[in-house]
């Protein structure tokens, strides 16, 4: 049952437990619930169109039982698991879903759960046509589908959508990447203020309420975490790069190793939020500019430039300057079985990252919590060696 009276680190805590809770909350009092996928869908749209976006989760501890009728098991774990549980009805009280192109596994799950598969299908649907390219054509054809994205919006809603709307929520927005990165700067002191574990806590809380809601439950962890004993036990330093992480399994196993992840880059980490929407008079420009220039993402290809160390410094140089910035002494590669997108980049970043000279752990898992002994056993040796 959802407490909504608590505040900071235990409203967090209790999000976390009960993710759909907020959500069936606001669909009982009339709000519409547009559930997505994915750090590349533009939420602003969906916030401005008065809509209340929440992020679709998968679930490490369920079995996958139903989805394997519908998607090979060969697939994506973690699309299978987001399948498995709306067909056993735990995403019924979303009213739209809305997919970014991202990869042929969410192509497949979207075009399964846009039907009639599902317990209830959603009253509206919307497959954003994201470019995998990078070129300036690339740019202008996003905008336009940002357009199309606009009026089928409109269209479900009955209500037209503003520029002013538009950078409104574009302001709300970056206002809570602004808090992100100021909770991650508390990351960086030696011990870290906030855990890995309770962060990745965080990072699902806020993706399960209205952004209004999330800023405001930002500024309160900021300043409990600001106001509590500092640590007093330094640990090893890591950074965790990879997929969809929106589970304290991996992290808390890696901490309970002898660890602390400062920095993550995954798909609800740092890869969310560290780059605003900046205004500049066209807010679908903006977004356009934004989610296909500025989120790192394996999913889009980036032109190669020059030799093969200025390629890879052009593609993974950012992750190097978090290694540098949170004083990184080792990095988790951590890959969800059958993500063809990021296996095709793990040995750049493995290479990169050990060229100068900081270790990787390759990681390959299931997206399920029964592997979490196998991968002890392999952490626990990684950080041996380090130390």
């Amino acid at each position: 049952m959802s407490t909504s009276n608590s505040k900071g680190l235990a409203r967090v805590e209790d999000l976390y437990e009960h993710r759909n809770s907020r959500a069936e909350e606001l669909k009982a009092q009339g709000k519409k619930v547009i559930g997505y996928f994915c750090c590349l869908a533009p939420v602003e749209m969906i916030a401005a169109a008065g809509l209340v976006p929440v992020r679709i989760l998968g679930d490490v501890k369920e079995p996958i039982t139903r989805a394997d009728a519908h998607l090979e098991n060969i697939a994506c774990p973690f699309a299978r698991s987001c399948l498995d549980i709306a067909l056993k009805g735990r995403y019924d009280f979303i009213d739209g879903l809305v997919v970014p192109h991202t990869c042929d596994n969410i192509y497949a799950l979207y075009g399964i759960w846009a039907s009639d598969i599902v317990p209830i299908t959603p009253s509206y649907s919307y497959f954003i046509d994201s470019p995998h390219m990078t070129f300036p054509t690339s740019f202008e054809y996003f905008e336009v589908e940002l357009g199309r994205f606009r009026t089928s919006l409109e269209n479900f809603t009955g209500s037209k959508i503003t520029d002013g709307q538009l950078n409104d929520a574009i302001e709300l927005y970056n206002r809570n990447r602004s808090l992100l990165r100021e909770l991650y700067e508390l990351r960086k002191q030696s011990p870290p203020l906030l855990s890995g574990t309770e962060m990745t806590k965080v990072l699902v809380a806020i993706r399960v309420i209205p952004v209004e809601e999330s800023n405001e439950l930002l500024e309160q962890v900021i300043e409990e975490v600001k106001n509590r004993p500092n640590p007093t036990s330094e640990k090893t330093r890591l950074l965790v790069y990879g997929g969809e992480i929106d589970s304290i399994a991996l992290i808390e196993l890696i901490e309970e190793s002898g660890a602390n992840v400062v920095v993550d880059d995954h798909c609800l980490g740092v890869r969310c939020f560290w780059h605003d929407v900046k205004a500049n008079g066209n807010p679908l420009r903006s977004i356009s500019d934004r989610y296909l220039g500025e989120v790192a993402c394996p999913r889009t290809y980036w032109q190669r430039t020059g030799s093969y160390k200025e390629d890879m410094d052009n593609r993974f140089g950012y992750l190097m300057d978090f290694a540098r910035e949170y004083n990184v002494k080792g990095v988790i590669l951590y890959v969800v079985r059958y993500c063809d997108t990021f296996e095709l980049d793990a040995p750049g970043v493995r290479d990169y990252f050990q060229d100068a000279g900081i270790p990787v752990l390759h990681i390959e898992d299931d997206y399920s919590t029964t592997t979490i002994g196998q991968l002890r056993t392999r952490v626990q040796a990684f950080l041996e060696m380090i130390d």
